[in-house]
């Protein structure tokens, strides 16, 4: 079928045990999107067109958004771990032939990405991260400002079935709150039509809640022990990173976004811009400014 997003194709492709939703147009070097919460593909849909005039654009839904598999959770909180994230987008290349590509990542998407370029080096070309600093060093950013405004990290990250419950008396209202309130302008009028239509319809499916919910367990459990490990293991990103992040999102409350990447990675650069916590849909130029020099500019082929 087609997607709202011009010129793509969606395909549904079996990788990992599960069936991603992948949407792809254009050539050349492979550059694969992957979205953050609340979203899905959707929310690449003002940049993607622009990207596949000069690569290979590949984006999924991660597992339990948009159109993929929604598997359910695990005692452990591994089955959303980033690390099986990303274990999906190596089975995701592997059917399409790739043995490289370059990863942009928003949100929850960029931490598969820098997960994927910690345990799959061999596989990344270059990393883009929008919007994020990595998990472990969030955590320990917090003091009262930033627990307020991430709350949903705590939220979200409780036993099952509270959050479910809680979210599910009224689950697009509390998604239309989220996405509003992390804007600059604190206004739905941020995002495309189709995408809002795109959310409110992932928001009703109690599975989908269930899988967001999954996520962030995730991430106060398995991903920050990942990281831990990796930290105290003295593992970096081999890859060059380039941030991008919005001068009123939620990295910025850490006081030095871009030094705790340096923390993990050699070469990185960033880049700062006018925007809540979603620059795709508030400052889409921004994006493009930030991302597309950054992966022409690839030293070695991808793919």
């Amino acid at each position: 079928m087609t997607s709202a997003l011009t010129a793509f194709r969606q395909e549904h492709i079996a990788t990992n045990g599960i069936r991603l939703s992948v949407h792809r147009a254009g050539s050349g070097a492979p550059l694969i999107l992957l979205h953050g919460y609340p979203q899905n593909h959707m929310c690449w849909l003002n940049v993607a067109p622009a990207f596949a005039e000069h690569f290979h654009v590949i984006v999924p839904d991660l597992r339990g958004y948009g159109e993929s598999d929604a598997p359910p959770d695990d005692v452990a909180h591994t089955v959303y771990s980033k690390r099986e994230m990303a274990h999906d987008i190596v089975g995701l290349m592997d059917t399409l032939g790739l043995q490289r590509a370059h990863i942009l990542g928003h949100d929850r998407g960029a931490r598969v990405a820098y997960r994927f370029a910690l345990d799959h080096p061999g596989r990344l070309a270059r990393l883009g991260i929008v919007e994020i600093v990595p998990t472990g060093d969030f955590w320990a950013s917090w003091q009262a400002d930033l627990a307020l405004r991430a709350y949903h990290w705590t939220f979200l990250a409780q036993p099952s079935p509270l959050p479910e419950r809680l979210i599910g008396a009224d689950p697009v209202g509390y998604i239309e709150h989220t996405l509003a309130s992390w804007t600059r302008a604190k206004s739905l009028e941020t995002f495309p039509p189709a995408a809002l239509d795109a959310y409110r319809r992932q928001a009703a499916d109690p599975a989908r809640i269930a899988a967001m919910c999954a996520d962030y367990r995730a991430g106060a459990t398995t991903d920050r022990q990942l990281d831990d490990d990796d930290r105290a293991a003295g593992r970096r990103i081999a890859a060059p990173l380039m941030f991008l992040w919005a001068e009123t999102g939620f990295p910025a409350q850490t006081g030095q976004p871009a030094a705790l990447w340096r923390a993990w990675v050699d070469d990185v650069r960033d880049a700062a811009c006018a925007s809540g916590h979603f620059p795709m849909e508030e400052n889409p130029q921004a994006v493009l400014d930030a991302f597309l020099p950054f992966f022409l500019a690839s030293d070695g082929p991808a793919g």
